[in-house]
């Protein structure tokens, strides 16, 4: 089948790839523009623009899908389908409508629709995930799903272990969604949690809640987004590897700096061990170095 592929982000770039590989490689990838990275903010492309390249595909980076020249695009590509995953903007009519799009999203819809569906999935502490293929609608993920395979959560998952294994999963599901053209069953919308964005107030550790919601969250935002305690001088510690300790803890909502690594009091008696971390300006290193530099 002929198809136009729309993505933008490492996960994306990864189902791009597994697509290429399929009788339905895409004639035409479209991304989004370049935009400033990283702390010095130069121009860098999308992963899925870098991925085209590589794979020697036509690559479109229109400021918006949803303008004349991008449609004129797609239709000089005359794909039987188009395929979405990540592609992290609206498409709206005429455009929506113009081709059957088939989306990959990381969840088991109706549960987890929106912008974080893996993040949310982990800091819920669910066991299971996976991903689902359905057709594109103008409702934020609630099209008709043709496609759905699980994939556990393991206890040590964090984003960067489990959203590489959905993208593989996301890959496979599609080419295999292509090639039997399965029919799709429409949403039970009663049934649909949302997986809203990160926010800065996600990234902050609430010692207000208990340990055991904390791990979970240092786990969905590491590490790619990054979490962080705030001291009692007012800086950000960055967190990126933490668990449950067991015993005696500190007050909720002190760090203690007496153990072999920072330890973080929460709610209910609970404590937080951090295991690695992240000064303000410095590198990653583990709780026990950062504890060595701190008592100097």
């Amino acid at each position: 089948m002929r198809t136009v592929y729309l993505g933008t982000s490492e996960f994306a770039a990864t189902v791009l790839r597994r697509l290429a590989e399929s009788p339905h490689r895409p004639a035409l990838v479209l991304t989004r523009p370049d935009r400033p990275r990283g702390r010095g903010r130069r121009l860098a492309s999308p992963p899925v623009a870098d991925a085209a390249r590589e794979l020697g595909i036509a690559l479109d980076q229109p400021a918006s899908v949803n303008e004349p020249h991008a449609i004129d695009t797609i239709a000089g590509a005359q794909p039987e389908a188009v395929c979405v995953c990540a592609f992290g903007a609206l498409i709206s009519e005429p455009l929506l409508s113009r081709y059957p799009m088939l989306n990959v999203h990381p969840s088991l819809l109706p549960r987890w629709r929106g912008a974080a569906p893996v993040e949310r999935a982990i800091m819920s502490g669910d066991e299971v995930t996976g991903v689902s293929i359905m057709e594109l609608v103008e409702a934020l993920d609630a099209g008709p799903v043709c496609a759905q395979a699980t994939e556990p959560i393991r206890p040590d998952d964090a984003y960067g272990t489990l959203a590489p294994r959905l993208a593989a999963l996301g890959g496979d599901l599609l080419v295999t969604a292509l090639d039997q053209r399965p029919g799709c069953v429409a949403q039970d919308d009663a049934l649909a949690t949302y997986a809203h964005k990160i926010t800065p107030e996600d990234r902050e550790l609430d010692p207000s809640r208990s340990a055991a919601e904390l791990e979970r969250v240092v786990r969905a935002l590491t590490p790619h987004i990054g979490c962080h305690v705030l001291l009692d001088d007012g800086s950000r510690l960055g967190v990126r590897a933490a668990r449950v300790a067991a015993g005696a803890a500190p007050p909720a909502g002190t760090v203690s700096f007496g153990g072999p690594v920072p330890v973080l009091g929460c709610a209910d008696g609970s404590s937080l061990e951090l295991i690695a971390v992240q000064p303000p300006g410095g590198r990653p290193m583990s709780g026990a170095d950062y504890l060595r530099g701190h008592r100097r």
